[in-house]
C-alpha cells in the first residue's frame, strides 16, 4: 500500500480520518459511492470540504493511486467528484487509480479551491 507522505492524516482539530495508517490484512476496504443529504450536519460537510482540498492541493488534476487514503472518506466522493482513473477498476484495491473530476468538484466543493491570502 502506497503512503501518501505530507497528506494531512486527519481534519485538522477534529477526529474526521483521512488516511489510514497501515493495510488491512483482509484487503482494502470496497470504495462504495455514499449518498450526500442535504440534511447532513455541518462537521460533515467541513471534513468533506477538507478532504477535497487536501486531494486537490495534493494530486490536481492528475491520476493518483488510492493507497492510503480512507476508504469511508473517499466514498463520500466517489464516482461523483473522484472518479475510476483506470478500466477496468477494482474498488477493493489499494493500487487503484483515481482522479478528481475538476468541474464538479468546484460546483460541490467552491470553498476547497479558494486560494489562500498570505
Amino acid at each position: 500500500m502506497l503512503k501518501h507522505k505530507g497528506f494531512p492524516g486527519r481534519l485538522t482539530g477534529t477526529d474526521f480520518q483521512f488516511t489510514i495508517r497501515r493495510a488491512s490484512k483482509t484487503g482494502a476496504t470496497k470504495l462504495a459511492a455514499r449518498e450526500r443529504y442535504a440534511d447532513r450536519r455541518p462537521a460533515d460537510r467541513r471534513a468533506d470540504t477538507g478532504f477535497m482540498k487536501a486531494l486537490w492541493d495534493y494530486f490536481g488534476d492528475q491520476p493518483f493511486e488510492r493507497g492510503n487514503l480512507d476508504a469511508g472518506r473517499l466514498s463520500w466522493l466517489f464516482e461523483r467528484e473522484v472518479l475510476p482513473a483506470q478500466d477496468p477498476f477494482d474498488p477493493e484495491d489499494y493500487e487503484a487509480l483515481l482522479v478528481i473530476d475538476e468541474a464538479r468538484a468546484r460546483a460541490a466543493f467552491p470553498d476547497a479551491f479558494e486560494e489562500q491570502s498570505a
